[in-house]
């Protein structure tokens, strides 16, 4: 797997199993079927409530710890400095680990909050219990904020982006900051599969609509944590490394970008 190296020298896999909306045994057989088949980046949220179901899968796969990375999410009721390091600790509990590869904080709260927040994140770090740290959902303006108070860089921007929101003019900034984005919803949450030029593409290189999708970020060098639970839809992601999209593609491609987003708009985000 291919693997992306973020400002510290952390590397991080390319492709990951996003966990969003998955839970129970059908999470932990999500994640269980992903290790199995050669997945080692898992992304999870404390909001996601499936933290225990992956602590599960990732001890019934009988990979070592060090060969795994996981990523999950500091919520926003949680925000602020001693309330940080409890939900951190939360999470590492149910997680089972004994730290976690990468610990975001999941919404922009505001300039104080995002600021205590992050000087917790900042000692953890230090003392070794999180690998790198980051932020999701923040604009540039949230970044520039945070990175007047910021002793450590955001290593990663984990944000909605897909082939109708490429998020080019963000992708610009922080690769100008150091900081790597991160795609969820690289699918467009389903979305892709109606459109008959990406179809085009994909019966052209004799690959699938989500291969064209992923593919079409990793190029960009954009980390994806597309999200299933089926089985061969999971293998399958990953296989898109033989894949070369031409510039007749990228073409079509770019003509699709619209700017909607699926989900909430980070200036607005009222939970």
């Amino acid at each position: 797997m291919k693997k992306v190296l973020l400002n510290n020298g952390v590397e991080v896999p390319i492709i990951g199993l996003g966990t969003f909306r998955a839970k129970g045994e059908e999470v932990y057989m999500a994640v269980k079927t992903a290790i199995d088949n050669g997945y080692t980046h898992i992304d999870t949220a404390m909001i996601y409530g499936n933290e225990k179901e992956i602590n599960r899968a990732i001890k019934d796969s009988g990979v070592k710890r060090e060969n795994l990375f996981i990523t999950t999410k500091l919520w926003n009721s949680d925000q602020g400095y001693e309330s940080t390091k409890k939900a951190f600790q939360k999470s590492l509990d149910d997680l089972g680990l004994d730290y976690i590869d990468l610990y975001l904080i999941h919404w922009n709260k505001g300039v104080e909050k995002a600021a205590e927040s992050w000087k917790a994140m900042e000692e953890l770090y230090k003392d070794g219990k999180i690998k790198a740290i980051g932020v999701s959902n923040f604009t540039m303006y949230h970044i520039e904020k945070l990175l007047e108070t910021a002793l450590v860089k955001p290593a990663v921007n984990q944000v909605e982006c897909h082939i109708g929101l490429p998020q080019y003019d963000l992708q610009k900034y922080c690769e100008s900051k150091g900081i790597k984005l991160t795609a969820y919803a690289p699918m467009q949450a389903g979305k892709i599969f109606e459109s008959e030029e990406l179809k085009a593409i994909a019966d052209k290189h004799g690959k699938s609509v989500a291969h064209v999708a992923l593919k079409f970020l990793v190029d960009r060098g954009i980390i994806v944590i597309p999200k299933s639970v089926k089985t061969e839809r999971i293998i399958n992601n990953k296989d898109i490394f033989d894949l070369e999209l031409d510039s007749e593609d990228l073409k079509v491609i770019k003509s699709l970008w619209n700017g909607k987003r699926l989900y909430t708009d980070p200036d607005n985000c009222y939970f």
